[in-house]
């Protein structure tokens, strides 16, 4: 009898997918298939929107990198005020992201560092939102950013050239522009006035004013189903396990080629066909910077003896109260540990993270430091 039952039940599980099945073909035909294609196109577009807002507002940043790839593919198709105005967010979003790396080329200007590319966008957007007083912090903090961050790595021309490039620009304040060449002509890098406009308050006001975009436009139609599908559905276990699988296979690739800094494929001001942005002072960037002798070594046009090297190698010099303050800094915007994060900033003269630890153990000790 049971059986009788389970054979019943799976005629007509079968009956209906047949009849779900007759549905959508007829309904294929009854459509025209490219608006079909079309509505499909802007709901994927509003996801990888979404997406991308969410990745940036959770500082999942290589996660965002890897969903603009995607998202570069089909901007091309979309036409719309509304949709030109997304991708254009998407691209101040992947500037943002690269604002304290300034060896990253956006423009075909080698001088203009990610936060002035993305203060060039900005003017366009900062009306798609109601709230004024954001939309001029937005505006105030790109432009101090783009001067401190030149002045925490040691970089005062390229303080000067980014005010002369905001000078020429009519959409920034001038008063700001005057009070920064002071600073940086007395060389103030940590005065209270870029203190206080952080890179941190930078990237919580562009969350802030990405809330407020998402609330008054609504883009998430296929996260909403998506999301439900997965709660109602018994496949969702198994899509889960995919996902893992998928992930795994994923880290053991980044495992095997390396912690290389590869050229990001990122969205351009100029033409939305031309995405790859690509490095004007350095193709990679090192965890630990080269020694004056190891340069040599790899210079010199004649081979050289390693024993006299060993010889004549000089010990590092005593720190100076720069380097000191250059190693607060590191701390304070990486933590503490993260030695070879904060190598990266900065130019130790050679000196190594373990160098780093003890120097900042040494201040602990003299209580230089909290």
């Amino acid at each position: 009898m049971n059986l009788k039952i389970k054979k019943q039940n799976m005629e007509d599980e079968i009956n209906v997918e047949s009849e779900n099945a007759t549905d959508a073909i007829s309904c294929d035909e009854s459509v025209d298939f490219s608006q079909v294609t079309s509505v499909a196109n802007r709901w994927i577009f509003d996801f990888l929107f979404v997406s991308l807002c969410r990745r940036f507002k959770e500082d999942q940043f290589d996660e965002f990198n890897e969903t603009l790839s995607t998202f570069r593919e089909i901007c091309p198709r979309m036409k719309g005020t509304i949709y030109h105005e997304k991708t254009m967010i998407c691209a101040f979003l992947a500037r943002v992201i690269h604002g304290n790396e300034l060896d990253v080329q956006f423009e075909e200007e080698a001088d203009v560092m990610p936060l002035m590319s993305a203060a060039k966008i900005w003017p366009d957007l900062k009306n798609t939102v109601k709230d004024k007083i954001l939309s001029k912090n937005i505006t105030h903090l790109l432009l101090v950013q783009s001067v401190a961050l030149c002045l925490e790595k040691g970089k005062q021309s390229s303080a000067s050239s980014a005010l002369r490039w905001y000078k020429n620009n009519s959409e920034f304040p001038q008063n700001l522009i005057v009070k920064l060449t002071t600073i940086v002509t007395r060389r103030e890098t940590y005065h209270p006035f870029l203190v206080s406009f952080s890179f941190i308050r930078l990237l919580e006001s562009v969350k802030s004013y990405l809330d407020a975009y998402l609330e008054k436009n609504p883009s998430d139609y296929l996260l909403k189903e998506a999301t439900n599908f997965v709660k109602s559905s018994p496949l969702s276990e198994r899509l889960e396990d995919t996902v893992t699988k998928d992930s795994s296979v994923s880290e053991e690739a980044n495992k095997s080629t390396g912690n290389r800094k590869t050229k990001r494929k990122l969205l351009s001001t100029k033409n939305l066909d031309e995405w790859q942005s690509d490095s004007c002072k350095e193709s990679f960037v090192s965890l630990r910077r080269m020694s004056k002798t190891d340069l040599l070594v790899m210079t010199s046009p004649k081979s050289v003896d390693k024993s006299k090297i060993k010889k004549t190698r000089k010990r590092p010099q005593k720190w100076t109260n720069q380097l000191d303050t250059f190693l607060q800094t590191g701390v304070k915007r990486h933590g503490q540990g993260n030695w070879s994060r904060i190598l990266m900033d900065f130019d130790f003269e050679g000196r190594t993270g373990t160098m780093l630890k003890d120097r900042w153990r040494v201040l602990r000790k003299a209580h230089i430091v909290g």
